[in-house]
């Protein structure tokens, strides 16, 4: 596909792609709907009135609201005819946008100009351990290599119920966070910051649609409730987690801050890049069970960029080592007739791969510490210092193209001075 709008051969924004976002500038403040194409957003409010099909005649307002959610609210149907007249509109071949100068000059954006904002508002957002090479890590540290993964991994991907509040958009800085930690067995806990920050190499997906409560989506119908995905850091403290999480799993060692991509990447997207799922055994009860193939070949990176120095590649990994699909991980978390709404925000758990550089968290990386990992410029981590950026990419790679999602990007700061 060729587009009027000139990009590089491998940008992460072709006309293959067309992810959604929610965007402002300086000139104009209020949040809008926009995809990207190349180095510029096509503002959707601007064209609004261009998309009169089958599906979408007389719901295009949705473009002119400022979140994503409205769209999500629809379904398969009319965001399968959003993108097909986005690529018609867009591709060489067609004068309506191409060569109308005004509506041109208004619609289009260039992203160096663009502030991005989070493209829905989360109502619910919910975390998995979907990744069986990082779930048998931790198992083995903090277990033993025969007890590695609990009884009931296996049968269900296993998940906590997150918080919204905190998801924030790239590039939003993070405070290193206060609470309890045990620093040795047997004594009493102290009081303090953690000294154990770490960052988890996620993906998400967008919730689509709805289901009402107590009716259950099932993983053979559960594509029609994914809109798109991002890159996803749910930044961990390790320390405070150790102490709190038994015996309700994790709480406030997770809600500090969870930084994801602007960039929502759609399911039609990614279809040229779906390869095998992971083979399960045993094999899952039915409301598990989808006969697609549905996990993406999806090359995953970790930057570390200490500050005011380089960045060092510590990690790379891939989606398609996730044991559980996201198929499964909605039908798990409507099994109960659980009902989830248009812009919550599902993620997949961390993403390790089986060999030592393919670790998606500084915990597996340095074995819990015992491995320091050597940057760039010399220094060391075993998990990160404050002044320290992480960031994280993620790209698929077609022929002759890649579908790009951004990055997801975040500065960890010194924790603020309390007072008590």
């Amino acid at each position: 596909m060729k587009s009027f709008i000139k990009y590089s051969k491998y940008c992460d924004f072709p006309i293959e792609n067309l992810p959604y976002g929610v965007f402002s500038t300086a000139t104009d403040p209020n949040l809008r709907i926009g995809v990207a194409i190349g180095e510029y957003i096509l503002s959707l409010g601007e064209i609004a009135h261009l998309f009169d099909g089958r599906y979408l005649k007389g719901k295009s307002h949705v473009f002119q609201k400022p979140t994503l959610n409205s769209f999500m609210a629809l379904g398969p149907a009319e965001w399968k005819e959003a993108r097909q007249r986005l690529q018609n509109l867009l591709s060489e071949d067609e004068p309506t946008l191409r060569d109308d100068t005004e509506l041109r000059q208004r619609a289009l954006i260039l992203q160096s100009d663009a502030t991005m904002h989070l493209p829905a508002q989360i109502g619910d957002y919910t975390d998995f351990y979907s990744s069986i090479h990082h779930a048998t890590n931790v198992g083995i540290m903090f277990r033993d290599k025969n007890n590695a993964l609990m009884p009931n991994w296996k049968y269900l991907p296993v998940g906590y119920h997150g918080r919204a509040s905190s998801v924030v958009i790239s590039g939003t800085p993070i405070h290193r966070p206060y609470g309890q930690t045990l620093v040795f067995d047997g004594e009493p806990p102290v009081f303090g910051t953690c000294k154990l920050m770490d960052f988890e190499l996620e993906m998400a997906f967008f919730v689509g649609g709805s289901n009402k409560l107590g009716e259950p989506i099932t993983a053979q119908n559960a594509q029609k409730h994914i809109f798109g995905f991002v890159i996803m850091n749910d930044w961990s403290a390790r320390d405070i987690q150790k102490w709190e999480y038994v015996p309700l799993g994790p709480f406030t060692a997770k809600n500090l801050g969870t930084t994801i991509s602007p960039w929502v990447v759609t399911t039609f997207a990614l279809e040229p890049f779906v390869c095998q799922n992971y083979p399960q055994d045993p094999d899952p009860f039915p409301y598990l069970k989808h006969s697609d193939n549905f996990n993406f070949d999806i090359n995953l990176q970790v930057d570390i960029t200490p500050k005011n120095s380089t960045a060092t590649t510590v990690c790379r990994s891939n989606f398609k080592y996730l044991y559980w699909t996201v198929k499964q991980q909605l039908a798990q978390h409507t099994i109960t007739g659980c009902n989830v709404n248009p812009g919550d925000l599902i993620g997949s758990g961390t993403i390790s791969g089986d060999t030592s550089d393919s670790f998606g968290s500084l915990l597996e990386l340095s074995w819990k510490g015992t491995k320091p990992i050597t940057l760039q410029d010399g220094t060391q981590r075993k998990f990160l210092q404050d002044g320290d950026t992480v960031t994280m990419r993620a790209v698929c790679e077609g022929d002759g193209y890649n579908i790009g999602f951004g990055s997801c990007m975040g500065q960890l700061l010194p924790a603020k001075t309390l007072t008590f």
